[in-house]
């Protein structure tokens, strides 16, 4: 990781959770980290806590179904920092809303999230690259375990599961164009199964109930935020000529 000190990653969704164990991962080896999500309060709670640390954590807002928030950003992180050298998509709207009687209005809220802003972020994190001739770059979608297997069994999932599936056809998409252009930017997912988050726990509590909710969560049954950070240094510590495409990760008795 020692290349990466001092560099800019961008991390969306940090306000808790799984995005805010990647802030926490990247600050303590030395990057200054861009931590964006709606409740920036939060992040800025956790940008006080790392105070002290190599790296530096540096709280912005944005909602990422709105556009013109994530532009904002963009020329914000370019006149605070320069630009952005890793992109971490971790932002997520999951809910439980079956295809035949869900609201479509979810339904939309997951696609301007879970695709359209993760696809318009990617797009102007690598332009930031490229503006700077930044060729060692590195954008890591984490998706889920859901966009590798239909989880038929769970018709509340089947919608996300679309999405995450959608991501995986993305992140290939984007592999092949910078291929294309013969760019060293590297593109990794990481998948994990069930993560012991408070969006997981809200959504497997309303869906299953809380007996079921706490079964799950048991300790080995489901994976912790900082073991999915553990898998983001481990991509960003491969060597630049080598790109590790997507790690699907579960806890050991998790029933995915």
């Amino acid at each position: 990781m020692e290349r990466w000190s001092g560099r800019v990653a961008l991390v969306t969704g940090a306000s808790t959770g799984i995005g805010e164990a990647f802030c926490r991962a990247l600050v303590k080896h030395g990057m200054t980290v861009v931590g964006c999500a709606r409740r920036v309060e939060l992040i800025e709670k956790t940008a006080k806590e790392l105070e002290g640390e190599t790296g530096r954590l540096i709280p912005m807002k944005c909602d990422l179904t709105v556009k013109s928030e994530i532009e904002s950003m963009f020329r914000a992180i370019k006149d605070q920092v320069g630009g952005v050298d890793v992109c971490v998509n971790n932002a997520a709207y999951l809910s439980t809303q079956q295809l035949l009687v869900g609201d479509t209005d979810t339904f939309q809220k997951m696609l301007d999230t879970n695709i359209m802003g993760l696809s318009i972020v990617t797009q102007m994190a690598v332009q930031s690259m490229k503006e700077r001739k930044v060729d060692d770059g590195h954008i890591i979608h984490i998706s889920s375990i859901t966009g590798h297997r239909y989880c038929r069994e769970i018709a509340a999932m089947h919608f996300y599961s679309t999405t995450k599936h959608a991501v995986k056809c993305l992140t290939e998409g984007l592999r092949a164009c910078l291929r294309a252009e013969e760019s060293m930017i590297r593109v990794s997912t990481i998948s994990p199964a069930v993560v012991d988050t408070v969006m997981a726990r809200k959504w497997v509590e309303a869906e299953f109930g809380k007996e079921k909710m706490e079964q799950l969560f048991r300790r080995r049954q489901c994976l912790l935020p900082e073991e999915v950070a553990d898998n983001l240094i481990y991509i960003l510590s491969a060597p630049p000529s080598v790109n590790i495409r997507d790690i699907c990760m579960s806890g050991v008795l998790d029933p995915l």
